[in-house]
């Protein structure tokens, strides 16, 4: 059940919750690297279309602090959308590679490659514009219409939804209620500084209107919320309940030659992991185990000897993958290549992939002492 705060919450009598989260907005932003201040703004300086569009890219489904030191690398090597463009896609693959949910990082090349071939490498300046381009949905269009180009956007994450559900006591459980929320947010996005607005709720969320414990005594909203109100601010948002995690099964192949080389592939561009490179593995998959024994090892005669199994927790299901590991002679290989122990870090490995080697080989991704 949607509760409807009082009438004078937002009237002219006082300011309104725009009016406030800014006010608030600008004594507490978080500093990001991708970001522009409201002091550097007033001084008449815009964001950078291009930071913004691939931070918040980075930024779903993973922290502030995983994704800086991604940013950072990523600005480097690839300063202009163009660059980023003209790059090698195993480069960008390698790049990513850690950061998780790597359908990102194929859609980050293609609709860079987008701008730089439809649009002269210039970002869309609309809502709509930029939903057209690939890989963009929803959120990131209206993200980086409103931060990029101060579009009046109404701009919803997970932030936001704690923030508007706490506020109304929106009762109905996620997703569903995205709607309703997604409504309330449009109310309240005002048409000047949408950008920052959009922000604001987002840090409010971050920092003050946490899921655990929230600081509800520095709220600027705090005399309005209804779920404070209630007592009981941590209830919201509500949630559907939680479906168990299929476990699933496979085996992965860890083949070292005496000169510390490992054997690696490339996985196919579409699915789970796509374009990522991995040691040799079983056909296992979100839906279907794969083989667990040495009878699927790539080289058949060679001495393979278990070494213990890795967990890693995707999105839908739970992996567990049985690790194998052989000393053989280097031969040639159809599909793949064999890759020095030294220069694994280089290499689009993804983090379930990563846990596989350091099974087999424990200190396969220590930094050397300078």
């Amino acid at each position: 059940m949607l509760q409807t705060l009082p009438k004078t919450t937002n009237s002219a009598d006082g300011p309104t919750h725009a009016e406030r989260l800014l006010a608030w907005y600008d004594r507490h932003h978080r500093e990001l690297p991708w970001r522009i201040s409201p002091t550097a703004a007033k001084a008449g300086i815009r964001p950078d279309p291009y930071r913004i569009w691939l931070s918040e890219v980075m930024l779903q489904q993973t922290t502030v602090q995983a994704v800086k030191p991604y940013f950072a690398k990523f600005l480097e090597r690839w300063p202009k959308v163009t660059d980023l463009a003209a790059a090698p896609s195993d480069d960008v693959m390698a790049a990513w590679a850690g950061l998780g949910y790597y359908a990102r990082a194929r859609n980050l090349k293609k609709c860079a490659e987008a701008v730089a071939a439809d649009h002269g490498g210039v970002f869309p300046d609309s809502e709509d514009g930029l939903r057209a381009l690939p890989g963009i949905g929803d959120y990131t269009s209206a993200a980086v219409a409103a931060i990029a180009f101060n579009r009046q956007s109404a701009v919803m994450d997970g932030n936001v939804e704690r923030v508007i559900s706490r506020l109304y006591a929106i009762d109905a459980p996620l997703p569903g209620s995205k709607p309703t929320m997604k409504a309330k947010v449009v109310e309240l996005t005002p048409s000047d500084r949408p950008g920052d607005f959009a922000q604001a709720m987002m840090d409010l969320g971050a920092t003050i209107c946490t899921p655990k414990r929230p600081a509800c005594a520095l709220c600027p909203f705090r005399d309005d919320c209804l779920a404070l109100a209630g007592d009981d601010p941590e209830r919201f948002p509500v949630k559907a309940a939680k479906k168990e995690k299929p476990v699933r099964q496979g085996a992965a192949f860890v083949a070292v030659t005496p000169d510390g080389e490992v054997l690696l592939r490339k996985r196919i561009e579409t699915g789970l992991l796509g374009g990522m490179t991995e040691v040799p593995t079983t056909a296992w998959t979100a839906r279907l185990d794969g083989g667990t024994t040495i009878d699927h090892a790539p080289i058949p005669s060679a001495d393979w000897q278990a070494c213990g199994t890795v967990i890693h927790v995707f999105t839908h299901f739970e992996l567990r993958l049985s690790i194998f590991r052989a000393k053989v002679t280097k031969v040639a290989v159809d599909n793949g290549w064999w890759e020095p122990v030294e220069s694994l870090e280089n290499q689009a490995l993804p983090t379930v992939m990563k846990k596989a080697i350091v099974q087999a080989i424990p200190l396969a991704f220590a930094k050397a002492p300078n």
